[in-house]
């Protein structure tokens, strides 16, 4: 019998998010795409066996990764990724001082050109909220509709999906035979205690990541120890360690607050090491969450690989940007049954 191994290809790969999502509902990966230089060297160090194309996708040839990768049009299984989802974000920088280029919302039409050489059985793009509500989505699953695609978007909760944070993304399937079904919800949800309560205090843990040293100010520290454990938030600190803009501003109020246990995570942001930018206090210890518990709050594996070298800020960015494994991991399983089913058949018509 032939095999009935199914295939993907990752575009805008980052450090592998969706790749490990894939991997995890037993996908094999031929392929994947990004521009990054410190992305794809975790990418690389996470999935040697995967091609990576370490280019500007406009000017990579869909062609050329469709016969490097020796693929005829209609064999591949998955066509899968996440274009830089910046120009749809409502929160679009770390501090708000960058200005986004709007000609980036036209990478997810760079699917299209891969979508037309590769032919694959399924699309599955995954973004954030904002590009739900965006005109350019209609027009890409319009263009879909053109090559014969029938698509469906939807915007989910990661937390419904084996993922202990609070992310809201939305997700888009398109399929050329059948319509794929989304993932159903998973019957618990994870919480923090559930992934990062046990692990050794960072410092000498042996994990690079882990014990990355913080650099506060007595100040800093002291109002950090003031914050209760367990969820606890700034309204609780004394009068002389409170700051004149957080009581002028009555919006983000989980900053500088801390985690609670036996609940999801808030959204990990590329700011999760710094208290100032969300709830990123450890529910019981005087600090941050470290990068790897980010990590695993986005549902990286423990032994997931991040370069120390590339300092705090840049594998923070990269975390913080990724897809959550788990989230792709249970539409990719979904797809997955209805794949297995056409495979089935086809080579059943084969015999």
């Amino acid at each position: 019998m032939k095999s009935l191994k199914l295939t993907a290809v990752d575009l805008f790969s980052g450090c592998g998010g969706l790749t490990t999502g894939l991997k995890k509902a037993h996908f094999g990966v031929l392929g994947a795409v990004d521009n990054d230089a410190t992305s794809v060297t975790t990418y690389e160090a996470n999935h040697p066996e995967v091609r990576v194309w370490r280019r500007d996708i406009t000017r990579l040839s869909a062609s050329a990764v469709r016969r490097e990768l020796g693929l005829r049009p209609g064999r591949l299984d998955v066509l899968a990724g996440c274009p830089p989802c910046q120009a749809f974000s409502a929160l679009r920088t770390l501090n708000g001082g960058l200005v986004v280029r709007h000609k980036d919302k036209d990478l997810l039409f760079q699917f299209l050109r891969f979508v037309k050489a590769l032919k694959p059985k399924v699309v599955m793009v995954e973004n954030v909220p904002g590009l739900a509500a965006d005109k350019r989505t209609v027009r890409f699953c319009a263009k879909l509709a053109r090559l014969g695609y029938q698509s469906e978007f939807r915007v989910l909760d990661a937390a419904l999906y084996g993922v202990p944070q609070r992310r809201r993304r939305m997700i888009l399937l398109a399929s050329r035979r059948n319509s794929v079904r989304f993932a159903s919800q998973t019957r618990r949800r994870l919480t923090v205690r559930d992934m990062i309560d046990g692990l050794p205090e960072p410092g000498n843990s042996g994990d690079s990541i882990h014990d990355l040293p913080e650099t506060r100010t007595e100040r800093m520290r002291d109002r950090i120890r003031n914050t209760p454990p367990d969820g606890g938030s700034r309204a609780a600190w004394p009068k002389r360690l409170r700051l004149r803009c957080h009581d002028e501003c009555t919006g983000f109020k989980d900053v500088y607050g801390r985690m609670s246990w036996d609940d999801v995570a808030p959204t990990i942001t590329t700011g999760c090491f710094n208290p100032s930018k969300g709830r990123f206090l450890h529910p019981v210890q005087d600090r941050a969450i470290t990068l790897r518990e980010a990590a695993l709050l986005q549902g990286f594996p423990k032994r997931y690989k991040f370069p120390k070298k590339a300092g705090k800020c840049a594998v923070a960015m990269m975390i913080g940007n990724a897809l959550p494994p788990p989230f792709i991991a249970a539409h990719a399983r979904s797809i997955r049954t209805v794949l297995r089913k056409l495979n089935k058949s086809a080579i059943a018509g084969l015999r």
